[in-house]
């Protein structure tokens, strides 16, 4: 090992450089993709293939020195895939998503090679060691800020949504998906392929691909045991067509043990015919794939292939594996490169698809969409029975017919919720043709039984720049909610615009007497409560059919938020006038009714069914001479102070509050009473602002009821309970 004299700019931070590296005067010299061009000629040019594992050592490199250089991080896991990573890269294909945070240094690596990291001031090796797993920096798993990476990634098996909705919402374009055997476990990986596969029979334009390297985070992943004809047939019998295998088994010189070996000890010759494979055959699969047969690559190399340790002890740098250990720097100094190679896997990389991610990957850009005009909505008069997911519904039709690209996923059933009138004007997306039940395969409601597949379509779909809808039983929506709470995250940090992703929740746990508890789960509402403080975060609750349109209304214009809709599938009286929403959705909330009396107690109220006691109390308390202001709460993040919520951390920032002066208007009394039929959580601005004795009625727990005033009654939101606390608060 030597100090090079003359490196590139962007190595500043490099610690260890080669003298020499075999090949390199053979093929080196000229980079494998040529000015003007956007990939290799030939994945077996040997002029190629000698760049590309070149390339795959300078990720190995980058990945365990910015790891280290903060003793944390995880560097294994993206090490035994690094040679795929390289051959798409060569390829000419960046639209590269992944279903494994843990991957992010190297996918960091990549995108910092390709110069799209310059885009947020990183252009130095050193920088990227200075910036690693820091704030407003390469956060530890990846995230929707960071220029060139096109999807977030945490909770694992996720990240096949984002192919998939990338490869919807962009025929032609490959989108590759990286997936741990560790993830593989999860069931959603699968399922998901597996519905989306018979619902757009035509979009196989997404290519899983497998990192099979036996371990998953912190022993042997569950697939380990499986043999090579064994996991092949996993996949035949999952759907797919093409079925790419390379292992690096069959390319070992080195007599390594097991069925999982490392490439990078094999000898150069070895490593070039194994690199050539994986060249060969990424091109192999990335053709099937964009040539319309459902294709996935499995690349088989042991964890932590090149790094510091191999097998699940290479997954995670602990505090002590610093640049300085022994082990660390052996690893650095086995993968180093020289000044020239370093320089010439940069040309290649900024080449490859015509230029950095940063400027060329698909969500790099706003997505144009289709105008929607005027939506026409139906403004129903005061008193009559109305269901407010139906009115939503057609509002939703007339987005549908506007936007070719929309979908509205559910997993329960549209007809259950009131909507069937989307079915109708949409069509259940479905292989099978059948006009009694709405499907055919040209349809825009999706509509898998699993919420996550649900969730994650849709989310994705938002987040690469289309229209969606998720719907949802409240009771069941948890099961989606880590990618929708991933993806909300991710639009806070974008840096463009994109649609909201927009929720209806219905069939709430005051509907679902009979069901009994297993469908009365209102306590999801206080993760919405918990996120309405991230900033972009938006749960409403309409009052009636009139408020759910405006509320969609609303929500249809917004960019980069996380919207939830919780609204009734039963028929209840339309109390309010659009106009009244539309301010809610203004100042949080506003004033339904007043009733004079001596004292005022005021109802701070959330949704539509629990209107039903709070007016029977608002009645008793003035027959007795008390007054009341019912205060209907449609936004309940608009009511908090500014400073309670993170809202200038948002890209899209969005600082409507409601001022003190105002909330006190509308919530000043003598008592207030915060009133909901789900988690209380989400009244928290209220109790936080409110100034006269006040007090909170929730949901506590489900059990079987005959009826919603039942269900009520079990949790304590009755009229008699409202008024016996209102006047012991007013002494």
């Amino acid at each position: 090992m030597s100090v090079a004299t003359a490196i590139p700019a962007f190595c500043e931070g490099i610690q260890y450089f080669a003298e020499s590296l075999e090949g390199f005067e053979a093929h080196g010299t000229t980079a494998a993709i040529a000015p003007g061009q956007k990939a290799i000629a030939s994945p077996s040019d040997p002029n190629a293939v000698y760049q590309t594992l070149l390339a795959a050592d300078a990720l190995r490199y980058l990945t365990l020195q910015v790891t280290a250089s903060k003793e944390s991080g995880h560097p294994g896991g993206f090490a035994s895939i690094a040679d795929g990573i390289a051959a798409l890269m060569m390829l000419g294909y960046k639209n590269i998503t992944t279903e494994v945070g843990h991957h992010a240094p190297g996918f960091y690596s990549n995108v910092f090679l390709d110069q799209s990291l310059e885009a947020m001031g990183i252009t130095t090796v050193q920088e990227m060691r200075d910036r690693f797993r820091e704030t407003h920096g390469l956060l530890g798993h990846l995230s929707g800020q960071i220029p060139g990476l096109l999807n977030p990634a945490g909770p694992l098996g996720q990240g096949q949504h984002f192919a998939m909705a990338g490869a919807k919402l962009n025929p032609g374009v490959l989108f590759p998906v990286t997936i741990g055997d560790g993830g593989l476990g999860e069931p959603y990986i699968m399922s998901s392929f597996a519905h989306f596969n018979t619902a757009y029979p035509q979009t196989t334009n997404f290519l899983p691909i497998l990192v099979w390297n036996g371990y998953s985070q912190e022993h042997h992943s569950m697939v380990s045991t499986k043999t090579n004809g064994e996991m092949l047939a996993y996949w035949q019998g999952n759907g797919f067509q093409e079925i790419i295998l390379v292992d690096a088994k069959d390319y070992d010189d080195a007599g390594q043990t097991g069925a999982y070996v490392d490439s990078t000890a094999f000898s150069f010759s070895a490593r070039l015919k194994f690199t050539q494979a994986v060249l060969e055959a990424t091109d192999k699969a990335a053709k099937s794939a964009l040539g319309g047969k459902l294709t996935v690559l499995i690349v088989k190399q042991l964890k932590g292939a090149g790094v510091h340790k191999r097998g699940a002890k290479s997954h995670n740098l602990y505090p002590g594996d610093s640049v300085e250990k022994d082990y660390i720097i052996a690893a650095l100094q086995a993968r180093a490169l020289t000044p020239a190679a370093w320089e010439l896997v940069r040309t290649n990389y900024a080449r490859a698809n015509g230029g950095p991610a940063s400027q060329t990957a698909v969500t790099e850009t706003t997505r144009p969409l289709p105008e929607l005009g005027t939506l026409i909505s139906q403004e129903f008069p005061i008193g009559d029975k109305q269901v407010s997911t139906t009115a939503m519904g057609s509002m939703v039709v007339q987005v549908g017919h506007a936007d070719p690209d929309f979908v509205v996923t559910n997993a329960d059933g549209n007809a259950a919720s009131g909507i069937n009138n989307i079915n109708v004007g949409l069509k259940i997306v479905h292989p099978t043709t059948d006009a009694d039940y709405f499907q055919q395969p040209q349809g825009q409601v999706y509509e898998p039984l699993s919420e996550d597949a649900c969730a994650g379509l849709a989310a994705a779909q938002a987040l690469f720049g289309g229209r969606s809808l998720w719907c949802s039983y409240e009771s069941f929506a948890i099961n989606g909610l880590p990618i929708w709470q991933t993806v909300t995250q991710a639009m806070a940090e974008l840096r463009r615009l994109t649609p909201a992703t927009v929720c209806l929740f219905t069939a709430g746990a005051l509907e679902q007497g009979r069901n009994g508890w297993t469908h009365q789960r209102p306590e999801v509402e206080n993760y919405f409560a918990a996120m309405m403080r991230n900033g972009n975060v938006f749960p409403l609750f309409p009052c009636d059919a009139n408020s759910t349109q405006a509320c969609y209304d609303w929500a249809l214009g917004q960019k980069n938020k996380g919207i939830t809709i919780t609204v009734s599938k039963s028929p209840l009286p339309v109390r309010s006038t659009l106009a009244q929403t539309r301010t809610g959705l203004e100042q949080g909330a506003f004033v339904l009714q007043t009733t004079p009396g001596s004292k005022t107690v005021v109802f701070a109220v959330l949704g539509d069914m629990t209107l039903i006691p709070v007016l029977a109390a608002a009645e008793q308390l003035a027959a007795e001479g008390i007054g009341s202001k019912i205060v209907t709460v449609i936004s309940p993040r608009r009511l908090y102070r500014a400073s309670d919520v993170a809202w200038e951390l948002c890209s899209e920032a969005d600082q409507g509050f409601l001022s003190d002066e105002a909330f006190d208007d509308l919530f000043g009394g003598d008592a207030v009473l915060a009133i909901t039929g789900g988690s209380g959580a989400m009244l928290e601005p209220v109790l936080l602002r409110a100034k006269a004795p006040r007090d909170l009625f929730a949901w506590k727990r489900g059990e079987t009821a005959a009826s919603a005033a039942a269900v009520m009654a079990i949790n304590g939101l009755t009229a008699e309970a409202f008024v016996a606390r209102a006047k012991a608060l007013l002494g």
